[in-house]
């Protein structure tokens, strides 16, 4: 009985620690500003003014003869002017790893997104007064969207709540905007579901590791509390 006396004691404080941190990041939820923790204090949707010349347009059939074969092939605008997107590895969501390639659609030219154009990508989505204060591209986990697996540009704005646009780098899509009240709500969305790993889900083992502790610990009070009575602890009153 020693051992089960000793483990209930310890994970008794383990899980005693986790309910509180559920307590105090859930009261949070409450509190929060629900309008500013989404990180688009400053987003706006860019208005595409362009047109597409179909005299100029090429075929989709000349660009999938040149390059390599592909899943999928999507007629897009970047910029106004029309490029076609070629996703060669399509994951399920387009977070999941995918490898695209960008052709333009006037002169079917292979096209990687320069760092003035990710700018001026980004740019069409932020109206806030700050200007672009650095330009990086990302290619190992991302702090701000931790499901995002490809490669991305990070665009820094200097405003008050420093907001940083992310663009894909092989698509040019618009991953999303982040600023310091969105990390300070993703801290607490952390802690309440213990992605202490960096995941972005709470399906990840130190969940399933305190399903298993908290399972333990309802066990080993249940052989306890038995042990107990067999010893004649509980007696009427």
């Amino acid at each position: 009985m020693k051992w089960v006396r000793w483990s209930h004691k310890w994970l008794s404080i383990v899980v005693g620690l986790q309910l509180l941190i559920w307590l105090v990041s859930g009261f949070y939820f409450n509190l929060m500003d629900h309008e500013k923790v989404g990180g688009n204090q400053y987003r706006q949707t860019p208005i595409q003014q362009s047109s597409i010349n179909y005299t100029q347009l090429l075929e989709a059939k000349h660009i999938l003869a040149q390059a390599e074969p592909a899943i999928s092939i999507e007629l897009i605008h970047l910029l106004g002017r029309p490029y076609y997107l070629l996703n060669h590895h399509k994951g399920l969501y387009p977070h999941f790893k995918n490898r695209y390639s960008l052709y333009d659609a006037y002169q079917g030219e292979l096209t990687e997104l320069s760092e003035e154009m990710v700018k001026a990508l980004a740019l069409q989505t932020y109206n806030g007064s700050g200007k672009v204060a650095s330009v990086k591209l990302l290619t190992g986990p991302i702090d701000d969207f931790a499901k995002q697996k490809n490669a991305t540009w990070q665009v820094n704005f200097d405003n008050q709540v420093n907001t940083s646009v992310y663009v894909e780098a092989g698509s040019g899509r618009i991953v999303g905007h982040s600023d310091d009240d969105k990390r300070f709500a993703d801290f607490f969305f952390m802690l309440h579901f213990m992605d202490y790993g960096g995941q972005g889900s709470f399906n990840n083992p130190q969940m399933m590791f305190f399903a298993f502790f908290t399972f333990w610990l309802s066990l080993t009070g249940f052989i306890w509390t038995v042990h107990l009575a067999k010893r004649g602890h509980y007696k009427r009153l």
